[in-house]
């Protein structure tokens, strides 16, 4: 049975057991969940694992979505705190040996924007997670601060100072001038 580009319609007949209405609402979100795993987890390994653990717990969850938020909306809060599971199960493990990302230069970029944001984003995985996971929750997936305090475990003026924070030193690193001064350092390598 093929089912309408509705998500309500494609959630009602994956709550029902439709499997290829499951899918189409994963494939249709996907690129978006890993792109809020990628910024939230700092690097592509660990976003992947973390988009496959946020598509394990979408699944598992399914049954209990009761659509009073967009699918979209609640995929990505899924995915977050996937993520922040995540992290802070490492906190509780020794930490490996760095290994380096290999991101294209902005030289080899013609296009100015795709450049733009190669240099955004190196600025913002070189952020301590402190500052990145706020800044990315509020200015990429879009959370209000309240809903950032919840996820973070964390009170409403340290996430306020938090994203000020990381924004003035994103800001200092790309190059603007007016978010220059005493901003924070970078995390460890």
């Amino acid at each position: 049975m093929r089912h309408a580009a509705d998500p309500s319609a494609l959630v009602a007949a994956a709550q029902g057991g439709d499997r290829k209405a499951l899918n189409r609402l994963l494939e249709g979100e996907y690129d978006r969940i890993y792109a809020v795993c990628r910024r939230v987890m700092g690097n592509d390994a660990d976003a992947a694992d973390g988009c496959q653990e946020a598509l394990l717990s979408i699944v598992r969850g399914l049954p209990r979505f009761d659509s009073r938020a967009k699918f979209s909306t609640w995929c990505y809060r899924v995915a977050t705190n996937a993520c922040l599971d995540e992290l802070r199960r490492r906190k509780r493990r020794p930490i490996p040996a760095e290994q380096t990302e290999d991101l294209p230069s902005s030289g080899q970029e013609h296009d100015s924007q795709t450049a733009d944001r190669l240099t955004i984003g190196a600025a913002l995985d070189d952020l301590a997670d402190d500052f990145r996971i706020p800044v990315v929750l509020r200015d990429v997936v879009g959370y209000d601060y309240a809903e950032i305090a919840e996820l973070l475990n964390i009170p409403h003026g340290t996430v306020r100072s938090r994203i000020a924070r990381g924004r003035k030193y994103l800001s200092a690193q790309v190059g603007n001038p007016a978010g220059s001064g005493d901003v924070i350092k970078p995390k460890r390598k």
